[in-house]
């Protein structure tokens, strides 16, 4: 078996290693997202905080979204 492919953040390359965060850019961005950006990263492309971003994350986990584990 082939190893997995990491995913670096688009903006500035830290390796994303949580699938809540992957989740995250597609649910804001679009579901079939090819980059990807960190947790901090995202926030500043939102203009948001992260704080903002990790309640969204628990927001949706609730809801039953498949995008999150």
């Amino acid at each position: 078996m082939a190893p997995k492919k990491k995913i670096l953040c688009y903006q500035c390359d830290q390796e994303i290693k949580s699938r809540n965060v992957i989740g995250l850019n597609k649910k804001l961005i679009d579901e079939n997202v090819k980059t990807f950006y960190c947790l901090d990263c995202l926030a500043a492309y939102l203009e948001v905080d992260t704080d903002f971003l990790l309640e969204k994350i628990r927001e949706f986990k609730e809801q039953g979204c498949k995008l999150f584990g």
